[in-house]
């Protein structure tokens, strides 16, 4: 069994085991249960620290990616100029949560950013780089940041970050990569975008 993945602060990519999938199997299982699923454990004495909350959380996207076929039915094309598209699956004013179906074309690739929340990504198809950084912060350039490694996740593979986790992503391999993202609410004074040669940081 392929483990599941936690990214925090120092940019290190660690592996966490993930729940097994005969226990999630369900007969019915749709999007609204899922996003009710999540609430209830937003609302868990346990969501206050974010590293214990993503556990359950990629068993319950985990879950979803096993039974709801039906959002599969929703991957978007990709974008022949941009490279990629984005489809949103829910959007309820007043409701924190992002999820979110993505497609990327080969060697489309991301800017360094962190987001500012919590987030977890499944890779539904293809294959997806994901390269670590972790900042710096030395007196003459705070936002300054340092490469500390990367990995190609595989389809199945599910990878959770913190809110200061720094990555960028890159579609690699022959095939569009698609993903199911789920974000927490983002807090726009904490999401950057990295400029490596600058060493500086602007909001994202």
């Amino acid at each position: 069994m392929k483990p599941d993945w936690l990214v925090k602060a120092d940019g290190i990519c660690s592996p966490c085991k993930p729940a097994r999938e005969w226990d999630l199997l369900e007969a019915e299982y749709r999007l609204y249960r899922f996003l009710t699923e999540v609430e209830d454990t937003l609302r868990s004495p346990i969501s206050s620290e974010e590293e214990t909350l993503l556990s359950p959380l990629r068993k319950l996207v985990r879950k979803l990616v096993i039974n709801c076929y039906a959002i599969k039915n929703q991957i978007p094309e990709a974008d022949s100029k941009t490279g990629t598209s984005v489809v949103l699956l829910y959007d309820e004013l007043g409701f924190p949560l992002t999820i979110q179906l993505e497609t990327n074309l080969p060697g489309t690739r991301s800017s360094i950013h962190n987001h500012g929340t919590w987030g977890i990504i499944a890779v539904l198809q293809g294959e997806q780089k994901n390269t670590f950084w972790q900042r710096d912060r030395s007196p003459e350039f705070p936002d300054k940041i340092e490469y500390v490694g990367e990995r190609i996740l595989a389809p199945d593979e599910i990878i959770s970050f913190t809110p200061e986790a720094i990555h960028q992503i890159e579609a690699v391999g022959n095939e569009p990569t698609v993903t199911l993202n789920l974000y927490g609410e983002t807090e726009g004074n904490k999401r950057f975008e990295f400029d490596r040669a600058q060493h500086t940081a602007k909001r994202f």
